[in-house]
Formats: C-alpha cells, structure tokens, sequence
C-alpha cells in the first residue's frame, strides 16, 4: 500500500474518484471491486477536484462545498459503473 493510495480517489475522472475509499487498508476496496493501483496519468499527472466544478467561491469555501450536492441534475449516477458491452439493462 503506498501513502498516495486514497489520493486517486481525489480525481476528477469519475472512475478514478469511485475508487480507493479506505484510505490506509485496500481490503474493502478490493473486496468490492473500487481499488486502484494508480491514476492513468501517474501520481504527479493526476488532476485533482471535480468536473464542471471548478469556481473557486463554489469549492475553495464551505458554504460552497456544502452546497455543491444539492447542485445540478439529478442523473441515475452509481459508484463505479462500468460500462458492460452485451448486457442489456432492465
């Protein structure tokens, strides 16, 4: 496990971000599938915040940050969704 390891799930690539939750232990994450050696673009390559969310009043204060999830529309969004080919959804 390296130091930086919780760090990918700072990301701005959303399946980068739905990875790596436990910050110091791996299991959880490699139990339920999230775990993420590295960023595509390294360690030092990575950008780290949140897609289309990048005014700094919205995300460098809290009342910003507080505010951020009632944000925007509401999407079927889930943590690490794949995109399966040959799977039809219901």
């Amino acid at each position: 496990v390296t130091p930086d390891m919780h760090r990918v799930h700072h990301s701005v690539e959303d399946d980068e971000s739905n990875s790596n939750f436990g910050f110091n232990l791996t299991w959880w994450d490699r139990l339920f599938g999230t775990y993420r050696e590295q960023p595509r673009a390294g360690q030092l390559g990575m950008t780290i915040g949140i897609h289309d969310h990048t005014d700094p009043h919205e995300v460098a204060r809290l009342p910003g940050m507080l505010l951020l999830p009632f944000k925007g529309k509401v999407t079927d969004y889930a943590i690490n969704r794949r995109n399966w080919t040959g799977i039809k959804e219901s």
